[in-house]
């Protein structure tokens, strides 16, 4: 991560000097690319500190296999950006150092992965004792597959938090509910659009040669790690149904494997869709995204249970590109038209939705067009704008009582 920009910034609005974030920035993987897009905008507001790892933990604690580094993210270049590289799972001293050395007017964590809650729960701890308050962004309302231990975790680690932000108004009701939280410390502000994978000349023919498509093909992308509630086996199964009256349809996945894929290319052998199914099956380089949704003509996230915002979603935005979503925690969200917001689990309900999609161009033009106005409303200027604004209540409130009005103008996108 590279610093030369000269802005000149001294201060940050709302009398926060700078801000100390916890979390992952490239090359490391993890949430890196939420990180990298609000890191860049917060700069232009003020001075962050950002606190990352050397050694996030260890391979056999990743369920996705080998947890490389990917060299292949752009940099922020930007005076007011610090990044503190020094998190190692297996060195406790580190985690003490940024606990109690690290500047900040305020801590800001963004919290997702269990197997970091030790070392979040010490450098949270050190901020507290140094009288300075804690904002959690919670990512993962709920663990992706269920674990009562995630949640365990969470409601002792929570306790460190004197404000919580998360990207729906379904995880906001969620958190509230699940843990017990006053309404007036849970914060909404949306999930930004992941605009760097964006590239401005991409030969869309040229890149459905390389994954074997037409161009009269209508191509369906499946992207992410392929996990459990994914919906995975839902999409194939209405893929199947989805071909019987479109031929020319094609189904893109790509993503590491967090499960056996063993069990999904046996359905796809029962299903007989072999020759319609295109896998990329493996971590996708930061380099490499654009690829994947420049080919594909609508996106499903046909996930059967969810307690965040998508990545994936949030990439799609950033394409313009039509998506059918679950109704699962805030992906419905991400549309505007709810028509394609299909229930969790029912393959019937999302093959007919993508059978509506694909036979009228029209459809896929305003679904478009939806995305963009999505990806406008959510976007990174306005997401700094409100979340330095929250920064400087925290710092303003913080004490005995801690908040003591709730940032209601922040509640809502």
């Amino acid at each position: 991560m590279k610093s030369g920009k000269k802005c000149g910034a001294k201060i940050g609005p709302e009398g926060v000097a700078t801000v100390a974030m916890l979390g992952s920035l490239p090359p490391l993987r993890g949430l890196s690319s939420y990180c990298f897009e609000l890191v860049k905008a917060l700069v232009e507001l003020g001075k962050v500190e950002f606190i990352s790892f050397s050694k996030m933990y260890p391979t056999r604690l990743y369920p996705g296999g080998d947890l490389q580094d990917d060299h292949t993210f752009p940099a922020i270049e930007h005076s007011n950006l610090k990044v503190r590289r020094r998190l190692a799972w297996y060195n406790p001293i580190s985690w003490l150092q940024e606990a109690f050395f690290a500047e900040g007017s305020l801590l800001h964590v963004q919290w997702w992965s269990l197997p970091l809650s030790p070392i979040y729960a010490v450098v949270c701890l050190g901020y507290k004792l140094r009288g300075k308050p804690v904002l959690f962004t919670v990512h993962n309302v709920d663990s992706h597959e269920p674990s009562r231990s995630y949640k365990y975790i969470c409601r002792r680690l929570f306790k460190l938090g004197d404000h919580y932000l998360v990207h729906s108004n379904a995880n906001r009701k969620r958190l509230i509910g699940e843990y017990g939280l006053e309404s007036k410390k849970v914060t909404q502000i949306p999930h930004g659009p992941l605009d760097f994978h964006v590239k401005e000349v991409a030969d869309r023919g040229r890149i459905l040669h390389e994954f074997g498509f037409a161009r009269e093909d209508r191509v369906l992308l499946l992207y992410g790690a392929i996990r459990p509630y994914k919906g995975i086996e839902v999409a194939l199964k209405a893929f199947a149904r989805v071909v019987e009256e479109f031929p020319r349809c094609k189904l893109l996945i790509a993503g590491k494997p967090w499960e056996s894929w063993e069990r999904y290319d046996r359905l796809i052998q029962t299903l007989g869709i072999e020759d319609r199914v295109v896998t990329r099956l493996g971590y996708v380089p930061s380099s490499e995204v654009y690829k994947f949704f420049t080919a594909a003509d609508l996106v499903l996230l046909p996930y059967t249970r969810f307690g965040a915002q998508s990545g994936v979603g949030a990439t799609a935005l950033s394409f313009r590109k039509p998506m059918i979503v679950s109704n699962v925690g805030g992906l419905p969200e991400l549309v505007l038209d709810g028509r394609y917001v299909v229930p969790p689990g029912d393959s019937s309900a999302l093959a007919e939705k993508i059978l509506c999609c694909i036979e009228d161009s029209s459809a896929l033009s305003r679904m478009s067009l939806d995305a963009a106005a999505v990806a406008e409303d959510f976007g990174w200027p306005a997401i700094a704008r409100k979340t330095w604004s929250l920064y400087g209540l925290l710092v303003s409130n913080h004490g005995p009582s801690r908040i003591s009005r709730p940032p209601a103008l922040l509640a809502t996108r």
